[in-house]
């Protein structure tokens, strides 16, 4: 069976093979859609398929929902491409910790577009903006998608000449989105709600700061009018709600690509495009799934409270992003992650038959970061640790690796563990002294950059924007040899990328402890972890 519009004709071929599928007509649907467009979702990759798209179809066939989502792809129009053959379908295979599968046919996507302008798929997207039924336009376009400036904190030559020509033809991804936004301003000043549902804290302040700042330089040099700029930063037009989301989808499985084979799906192999996006016409991830939503929708939202998600006030938002990405989870996936690759783990699951690094994410997570936890009410934080150390990161069946978790790390480290240093900072009971597994952690990135795993052999580095800049520091490591440590010492001054100066607050001595240990021979890593996590 294709996987195109006509594979319903199968209806009891599909149902006999376990797939979940529509309740109601696709056709009339994606019709509702583009008659009346609610809700444009920017980013078309996994984590927005298998969740926001499936809390969309259970909503339609609730009948809760009759108009479904219209899909923008802004950085790689490959992903387009690929999924357009398949009539805009998408299967979603849940893979619960029991070894039970979910498998369920999307049909709530109505179309997939490329934010390409001076392309008729760019001229729909002006008219969608145009449409004063739109609700809302949520992002899952990545923490880096809303840097408007590149390593050295310059502006992007993208941004500057956006900044330069304004909304006619922009290049940088924020300015195509502030293009869309001035289309919608001068069809009639209609109001909209911006959603970032990326991984990040205060995402909806990221997003509302780009777009704050097209629209004071586009005011500024004239090619746009002073009221574009109160149209975006007034709080009355134009929203920008923060938000949490949480749901672990890795990159496409072969596993999971047999199995909807054998069920009698055809061309379900996974590709690569040349910007290295892995796309497939599934989705597989886990069961578990989190999303909370400040309520400030100035023109109406999809009640997607029926199917599960939370919305609520600025302050508490805040408060479940900061104890999910700070403490219950990020930064006990970063652990994993950094240790994962020295130890020749390939799946975080395996890492999780380890007695020492359970012992270690439990310290982390409820020794030394439930303390300075605030407790947002609707989500309990030490339960969430639970969940998360006991289902999801041993689920057998979620084929997540420590090598994808450990991508970005540089970007990572001063939210995941800087924030919790910076509340120990502020407690008048804690002594950040204290703390032995955020700076073995630390120390854990130190050894990973060196290149060469615990078995003394060379690994291959995850992506990093900055690995050009910190890899020549440990370009004369050799293990069991002295090392120089004062280069790396100035590293841990820089707050940047760990949140505070390490050095100034007097960690910095005991991760160079820690990463000296383990650059002493092979197996040194494994005997460290294993001294922190059981004393």
């Amino acid at each position: 069976m294709n996987l195109n519009k006509d594979i319903f004709v199968h209806k009891e071929r599909l149902t006999a093979e376990g797939f979940w599928l529509p309740t109601y007509e696709p056709a009339v649907v994606q019709a509702a859609t583009f008659e009346e467009p609610i809700w444009l979702q920017l980013g078309a990759g996994n984590i927005f398929r298998g969740f926001l798209g499936s809390v969309t179809q259970q909503l339609l066939n609730n009948q809760v929902m009759d108009k479904g989502i219209i899909v923008a792809e802004g950085y790689d129009y490959e992903i387009v491409d690929r999924l357009a053959t398949f009539d805009n379908l998408t299967v979603n295979v849940t893979l619960k910790s029991n070894g039970e599968v979910d498998k369920e046919i999307l049909a709530s996507i109505s179309d997939y577009l490329k934010m390409d302008t001076g392309t008729p798929d760019f001229a729909r997207l002006k008219a969608i903006l145009r449409a004063p039924s739109l609700q809302m336009i949520s992002l899952t376009i990545t923490e880096k998608g809303y840097s408007l400036t590149d390593n050295q904190g310059e502006l992007t030559a993208a941004v500057a000449e956006d900044f330069k020509n304004g909304p006619a033809a922009p290049v940088s991804y924020m300015g195509k989105i502030a293009a869309l936004l001035f289309e919608r301003f001068t069809a009639g000043q209609f109001p909209v709600a911006m959603v970032s549902m990326d991984n990040m804290s205060h995402n909806g302040e990221k997003l509302q700061q780009a777009m704050t700042r097209f629209a004071k330089e586009w005011v500024n040099k004239g090619t746009a009018p002073q009221g574009f700029a109160e149209y975006v930063t007034s709080g009355e037009k134009v929203t920008f709600p923060w938000s949490m989301i949480d749901k672990i989808t890795p990159r496409p499985d072969q596993s999971v690509e047999r199995l909807l084979t054998k069920a009698g799906l055809s061309d379900m192999a996974p590709s690569e495009t040349a910007k290295h996006t892995f796309v497939a016409p599934y989705v597989n991830g886990e069961e578990t799934q989190y999303l909370v939503i400040e309520d400030v929708f100035p023109n109406g939202r999809p009640q997607l409270e029926e199917a599960g998600v939370i919305f609520t006030d600025r302050q508490t938002v805040n408060q479940v992003e900061t104890m999910k990405v700070t403490t219950c989870l990020n930064p006990l996936h970063t652990a994993l992650a950094i240790f994962g690759c020295l130890l020749g783990y390939t799946l975080i699951h395996e890492e999780m038959t380890n007695a020492d690094l359970v012992a270690l994410i439990k310290k982390l997570g409820y020794d030394e970061g439930l303390p300075v936890v605030v407790d947002p009410k609707i989500l309990d934080p030490k339960r969430f640790i639970n969940e998360v150390i006991t289902v999801r990161f041993p689920n057998p069946y979620i084929p997540d690796t420590p090598q994808r978790i450990a991508t970005d790390t540089s970007q990572k480290l001063s939210v995941r563990y800087g924030e919790t240093l910076k509340a120990y900072l502020r407690s008048g009971t804690l002594s950040v002294t204290q703390l032995q597994v955020i700076p073995l952690v630390f120390a854990g990135w130190l050894r990973y950059l060196t290149g060469i795993n615990d078995a003394g052999t060379p690994m291959t580095l995850s992506p990093d924007p900055l690995l050009n800049q910190l890899t020549p520091l440990f370009a004369d490591f050799e293990l069991g040899a002295p090392v120089n440590i004062e280069k790396i010492k100035a590293l841990l001054s820089d707050e940047k990328i760990f949140g505070v100066d390490l050095n100034q607050i007097g960690l910095a001595d005991t991760v160079l402890a820690f990463f000296t240990e383990m650059c002493s021979k092979k197996g040194a890593v494994k005997a460290v972890i294993k001294k922190v996590a059981t004393s």
